[in-house]
């Protein structure tokens, strides 16, 4: 797995603090080719596009084997490092996140993202169960060879409107510190869009931060002047074709 941990290395380097890494969030082989082609420099699912794309809701209804089965298609569709998103794991226990993280990386992922959010035990894990399952994903990445970039999901802010958001940067900063020393590469706050907070959580926070675009959030550049160091689409893009999709439909059955 040399050439997978050279790609691990590479990606993890494309984390710059004001010069941020761009993910637009593919779902399937044909996507990243076409996502590959604009000039990225990585490719990285998003759950909910992926799950839609095949007829699921998102939150781990997808069978795994499915997703990684579709993993590996987009694996081989580029030479591009591909990070996937692996939702909360999959998995009740530390060791079940291992073997879903292996799992992944055997089938040609360079990293993943991890939330903290559950639905089985309610709208949040407590931080030291997350910081269990993060260890277990860090050392099942170990054993393989492979310096997985561990992406760890915070959803404090995806939960909360953003009338409380200023009130939960202490609580998310917290959390990213307890993920970084369990072994995470990265920050992710989904939901977060104000500028200031932004710029707060960057500056408490341990690891590189992870933004995702959404119409609310502020632009690339502003996101860059934050010092934010990755950008993630999400759904965004999914969303988009399937409405230019349904949009020409319409025209050719008008």
């Amino acid at each position: 797995m040399s050439d997978q941990a050279a790609k691990a290395r590479a990606f993890k380097a494309h984390h710059i603090t004001g010069n941020p890494l761009v993910l637009f969030n593919v779902w399937d082989a044909g996507t990243a080719k076409a996502v590959a082609a604009s000039g990225a420099k990585a490719l990285a699912t998003g759950s909910w596009s992926v799950a839609a794309a095949h007829g699921f809701d998102d939150g781990e209804f997808m069978p795994f084997d499915l997703a990684l089965a579709n993993l590996e298609r987009i694996v081989a569709a580029s030479d591009l490092p591909v990070t996937i998103d692996l939702e909360s794991g999959y998995g009740a226990r530390p060791d079940d996140v291992g073997a879903t993280v292996a799992r992944a990386v055997q089938a040609g992922a360079i990293g993943c993202n991890l939330e903290d959010s559950s639905r089985e035990s309610g709208p949040l894990r407590d931080v030291a169960d997350q910081v269990a399952r993060l260890k277990g994903a860090r050392s099942a990445a170990e054993k393989l060879g492979v310096p997985a970039f561990l992406n760890a999901r915070t959803d404090v802010f995806l939960i909360a409107p953003p009338a409380e958001h200023e009130g939960l940067v202490a609580e998310a900063v917290a959390r990213g510190r307890a993920y970084a020393e369990a072994g995470a590469d990265g920050f992710f706050v989904p939901g977060l869009v104000n500028e200031t907070l932004i710029a707060r959580v960057v500056e408490q926070s341990p690891l590189p931060v992870n933004i995702m675009m959404t119409p609310s959030a502020p632009p690339a550049k502003r996101l860059a002047e934050l010092g934010v160091a990755r950008i993630s689409h999400g759904p965004g893009p999914y969303r988009t074709m399937m409405k230019a999709l349904e949009e020409a439909a319409r025209a050719a059955l008008s």
